[in-house]
């Protein structure tokens, strides 16, 4: 398969060799006008997990769901249904899983795409087409394919569905390549959003950089730019897919972190994408896993990680906040913002592990939304500072 896909992999260094440079250049250039975002903060949840997870979110409260539906089940799409309106009052985007079966027979895909946006019409309209589009194991072979797919699709939707809105084109990591070569093709489509699964897990924290220079930030603004420069694309870019594994479970990975590390690392990445002012929402992946989860069940009880307490608590005192500024100076981060009552405050960290004194502020609480009251240090943990 991957021999077949010889053509297409060499057009995709074509394509790079020539908008790679420009896309670089643009991502320093590029700003967004933006600077408040209602559905920032955002979550994946499974409909093979834990049976609590409305009552979970509401805790939470999360408005912002993605819900995936795989292809190779669509025989019990009246249970994800079901699933999708236990979620009463959230704004839900379904994730269109693909397989071999719907990516070979175009036929099949428009019933299957036909039945799915059938059954959700009047319930949701945001569908990210198509998932981890770059890698072999997840049934694509080429970008071709994914965009072949994604052509009969968007057919669909244009002969009936109007109001829907299409998502893609999906790519896992930072895969400037596959990115490119999605983005700019001889393909009769549009992205109404691009979303990307873009996985820092490997570089270990999130503002240290990968292929030499492109931390977190970097990497957003990349995206940003070719979705800025691709006609074939709008510039709401949304990141369908972030985590860490936790150490010690059975699953967990090689870069995976400590409990507390998970929490901060999950903190500061949401606040370096908000701070950007070019992220529409972040997904994070996902409410209950083992591995991943910001719960997981244990002995057939729930338990609740450090991570879900930050979670809400970034939710408490952000959400449809309005991004003042944001500074990076030799490792201190300052992100500025007004919340919605109107109060302004700083969320602070450092990368370095020498604490920094606080001073001249009003009140600071931690990560987990605990008032601090002496000794405040400025430390790699995210604190939120009341101006």
């Amino acid at each position: 398969m991957q021999k077949n896909a010889k053509k297409s992999t060499l057009y995709s260094y074509f394509v790079n060799a020539f908008f790679l440079p420009f896309t670089i250049v643009l991502g320093y250039v590029y700003k967004s006008k933006n600077n408040q975002f209602k559905n920032f903060f955002a979550l994946n949840v499974n409909i093979d997990k834990y049976e609590e997870q409305a009552q979970l979110v509401d805790e939470l409260g999360c408005n912002d769901l993605m819900i995936r539906i795989p292809l190779s089940d669509i025989d019990n799409i009246s249970k994800y249904k079901e699933f999708v309106e236990s979620f009463k009052g959230k704004n839900i985007t379904l994730n269109i899983i693909q397989d071999r079966e719907n990516i070979e027979n175009k036929k099949l895909l428009r019933e299957n795409i036909t039945l799915i946006f059938s059954t959700f019409k009047g319930i949701c309209n945001n569908y990210q087409i198509g998932n981890a589009t770059n890698e072999n194991k997840w049934g694509f072979f080429s970008i071709s394919e994914y965009l072949d797919f994604y052509t009969t699709v968007q057919s669909v939707r244009n002969e009936k569905f109007q109001n829907n809105i299409l998502i893609g084109s999906g790519v896992k990591g930072f895969d400037l390549k596959s990115t490119l070569r999605t983005m700019f093709n001889k393909f009769a489509i549009k992205f109404d959003k691009v979303s990307a699964l873009l996985y820092v897990d490997k570089q270990g924290f999130p503002e240290k950089p990968q292929k030499i220079t492109f931390d977190l930030i970097k990497q957003i603004n990349t995206i940003y730019s070719i979705a800025t420069l691709a006609i074939k694309a709008k510039n709401d870019v949304i990141i369908s897919e972030v985590s860490w594994h936790i150490k010690e479970q059975k699953e967990a990975n090689e870069f995976a972190i400590s409990e507390v590390d998970y929490a901060n690392y999950m903190v500061r990445y949401y606040m370096l994408a908000l701070g950007t002012k070019k992220v529409q929402s972040v997904f994070w992946f996902q409410l209950v896993s083992s591995t991943f989860g910001l719960t997981y069940v244990k002995k057939g009880k729930l338990e609740k990680r450090k991570a879900f307490y930050a979670f809400k608590t970034m939710i408490d005192f952000l959400q449809d906040c309005k991004v003042e500024k944001y500074s990076d100076a030799s490792g201190l981060h300052v992100l500025t913002c007004t919340n919605k009552k109107g109060k302004k405050l700083d969320i602070v960290w450092t990368q370095k592990e020498e604490p920094v004194e606080l001073t001249e502020f009003k009140k600071v609480y931690d990560i987990f939304g605990n008032e601090m009251t002496k000794d405040i240090k400025i430390t790699q943990s995210p604190i939120y500072a009341y101006h």
